[in-house]
């Protein structure tokens, strides 16, 4: 069960705009990926759904990615309709300083707040993305969602070309790589000129690595 979010108004995609997320735009960007996240099934094995507490954790564990991102100075994009937020997306780009093991008060507090074996799979995670990327140089993808109400609207492509934008600006990116959980997204990220790199076994969950050279 996910949790609510209030209704809004229809969208007019004309009027949407990506622009790089402040710190006060932080607590609406985790609601949306808490959402969109919560059934997702590295999520669901990651934090231990069938145990009490998984929401606590998975919100304490995006809300510290998301302020990772922020200490870290990685491109977080938000699209909006005015002050409405309607999607986010989240990259690490090719500075390998901000890599799978983050930096110590990161470890520290995703130890406290997801627990042990959260911690070290979402480290697992990345590492074993990142070795099978066929490039050096590149971004990685970490979160993407459109707010629920606004789904299907076209609103995850011009997110998609926000991302393309921000390759564009760093020359030493190669591309950006994903990996992809939900088989229902795979056809988004394909139309997006995502390749299938290989499947990949995380912990209990199989998903795809999948790149789009630059």
């Amino acid at each position: 069960m996910t949790a609510a979010i209030a209704q809004f108004p229809p969208v007019n995609p004309d009027n949407v705009n990506a622009v790089y997320l402040t710190a006060d735009d932080l607590k609406v960007a985790a609601s949306i990926l808490y959402n969109a996240y919560f059934d997702d099934p590295l999520f669901v094995d990651i934090f231990q759904a069938e145990k009490e507490g998984y929401e606590n954790r998975l919100r304490s564990a995006i809300r510290e990615e998301l302020n990772a991102f922020w200490v870290a100075e990685q491109p977080m994009i938000g699209l909006f309709e005015g002050k409405r937020m309607l999607a986010v997306a989240c990259m690490i780009s090719p500075d390998a300083a901000f890599g799978a093991g983050r930096y110590w008060h990161w470890r520290l507090k995703m130890l406290l707040t997801a627990g042990l074996f959260g911690t070290r799979q979402m480290v697992e995670k990345e590492e074993r993305v990142r070795a099978s990327i066929p490039a050096s140089d590149y971004h990685m993808l970490s979160f993407i969602a459109v707010h629920p109400d606004h789904q299907h609207l076209g609103i995850g492509h011009k997110l998609m070309g926000a991302i393309d934008s921000v390759l564009e600006e760093d020359p030493k990116s190669e591309g950006v790589a994903v990996y992809v959980t939900l088989p229902k997204c795979r056809p988004f990220f394909e139309d997006g000129r995502y390749q299938m790199v290989r499947d990949l076994e995380v912990g209990h969950v199989t998903g795809q690595v999948m790149f789009r050279p630059k």
